[in-house]
């Protein structure tokens, strides 16, 4: 299948998303194409080491780039001021400078990481962005947003730093693990809630393509997502008209069950899957949506084997930990929450008790 290209048009920072099946393997030529760097910093977590970050070392390498590869831990707790620092200290010992280029090869928490870095040590760093999960693919490599955890609070430092270009070869994911590929999911489906209710219908009618991985599928599902949040950014790039709000729908819930349960015992997308359940409940509760709405958002999470239910976690933790939200203003809880298929809004002074009904399992 030929490379389809989605286009995120910020003046002076645009660049291009390629989505194509074996596409990793010219990464070399991708590259070449989008910076003028003599030196690439490669940066991956251990399990795509081998061979997806390897790969793309190699195509480097063959264009006559000087190529280090530095390896991190899996896992949101490498999203730490302990592991950013360790990575500029790093840079710094390989010599990084002005006409480096950072290379993020992994999941969202690589691309977060190694974006934060790349926009901090020696002022900013070009940075290219190489997902390897679905989550990545269509959310986190998108957008520019990169940023690290402080130990109560998810993505409270960061920065916005856009890349130069976003490199997806979709056959990466057969190597991927079902429960990440499945929290990937979430983020597909949060697209169609928010934004397209066609697209939402197309993904109910090719449950069986994306159970499977079928490239048939997942191309155009990622293009769409794509396509749906370049929209969006190009609207609000650094989150001041409120417009860009609309892709954190279920994340509010999301973020605090991450915080509240540890972070790495649930995944984003897990997280995500069960805080749209939890959102839909209130919006419901304060009659934006119908039932219907409600049950055709859990049929499809439910179908794509997607985890539905609140963990028996402490509510006053959780509603503790939603009021350190960046959505909080004045003190006031604010959620995303639907009015239809295809369309949500940011809405204020959502009383606690609200709150605390929604995170109730049905």
């Amino acid at each position: 299948m030929n490379a389809v290209n989605v286009d995120v048009r910020l003046g002076s920072r645009a660049y291009s998303i390629e989505i194509a099946q074996g596409n990793l393997s010219d990464a070399g030529a991708f590259f070449a194409a989008r910076s003028d760097a003599s030196h690439t910093v490669v940066i991956a977590d251990a399990n795509v080491e081998s061979p997806h970050a390897v790969q793309v070392a190699e195509s480097l390498a063959q264009r006559g780039l000087d190529v280090d590869i530095v390896v991190v831990e899996p896992g949101e707790p490498s999203k730490s001021v302990e592991v950013a620092a360790e990575l500029w200290q790093k840079l710094l010992d390989l010599g990084a400078s002005r006409t480096s280029v950072i290379a993020a090869v992994g999941g969202g928490v690589v691309g977060d990481l190694a974006g934060f870095v790349a926009a901090t040590y020696a002022r900013g760093l070009e940075f290219i962005q190489i997902p390897t999960t679905l989550l990545a693919m269509v959310d986190s490599s998108v957008g520019g947003k990169v940023g690290i955890n402080l130990p109560k609070a998810k993505n409270m430092v960061g920065a916005f730093w856009q890349p130069r270009g976003v490199l997806i070869d979709v056959d990466v994911l057969a190597t991927l693990a079902d429960r990440e590929y499945r929290s990937g999911l979430a983020e597909v489906v949060k697209y169609g809630v928010i934004l397209d209710a066609d697209f939402f219908a197309f993904l109910e009618a090719n449950v069986a393509g994306l159970n499977s991985r079928e490239s048939g599928v997942l191309i155009p599902t990622i293009e769409r997502c794509c396509r749906l949040k370049a929209d969006v950014v190009e609207q609000d790039e650094r989150e001041t008209t409120g417009l860009r709000a609309v892709l954190n729908y279920g994340h509010t819930f999301a973020h605090a069950l991450e915080a509240v349960a540890g972070y790495g015992q649930l995944l984003h997308g897990e997280a995500v899957s069960i805080g749209m359940m939890c959102a839909a409940r209130l919006a419901q509760r304060l009659g934006r949506v119908d039932e219907t709405f409600v049950r055709r958002q859990h049929d499809l999470l439910v179908a794509l084997a997607l985890p539905i239910e609140v963990p028996p976690l402490d509510h006053d933790e959780l509603i503790a930990a939603m009021s350190s939200d960046k959505k909080v203003e004045h003190g006031r809880l604010r959620f995303v929450l639907p009015t239809k298929l295809g369309h949500v809004e940011l809405a204020a002074n959502i009383e606690p008790a609200d709150v605390r009904a929604a995170l109730v399992n049905p």
